[in-house]
């Protein structure tokens, strides 16, 4: 990043008895990752950084993936037990084709609308790509023009919810 350069941050608030912290991340895949990392029990924000820092969100996705204990205990603060213990816990719960197409399918800053909607699904608990799918489909069932104007993003949130709902 440069001074004066335009760059879009993707943020993550963590709240704690001692701190209230935010987490800036370039892409969508980096914010989603440091979260999955830390839902690893003994795992916090500074190691997820630590691992995020040492290995983009794509090559961490396929160690985890792979099993590669090794290449994950490179990171500062994490060693080889903790690393076998984010394989054990995350293998099978990253889906390796979201993350790498993540940047290019999400962060298309031409439709800023759709990726708002994205994130408010996951960060309600839905999985990306369930929420992705269910913004194409109602964009397309209801004739909602993409990209989407920042006045249909709550209508089309609103809808993508309700037609994920009746899938349950």
């Amino acid at each position: 990043m440069h001074a004066g350069q335009e760059v879009k941050v993707y943020t993550s608030l963590n709240v704690s008895q001692d701190a209230i912290t935010l987490f800036g991340f370039l892409t969508p895949a980096s914010k989603r990752m440091f979260l999955q990392l830390q839902k690893v029990s003994g795992i916090g924000p500074k190691v997820a950084l630590s691992l995020l820092s040492t290995l983009p969100p794509d090559r961490l996705a396929h160690a985890v993936a792979d099993g590669d204990a090794t290449a994950l205990a490179k990171a500062p603060g994490l060693g080889k037990k903790g690393a076998q213990k984010i394989i054990l816990e995350l293998k099978g719960s990253i889906d390796l084709s979201q993350i790498e197409t993540a940047a290019s399918v999400i962060s298309r800053p031409e439709d800023t609308g759709s990726e708002q909607v994205v994130e408010g699904l996951i960060s309600l608990g839905w999985r990306q790509q369930d929420a992705l799918h269910a913004v194409q489909e109602v964009c397309r069932s209801n004739d909602i023009a993409t990209p989407l104007s920042n006045e249909d993003v709550p209508r089309v949130l609103k809808l993508a919810l309700t037609s994920l709902d009746r899938g349950r």
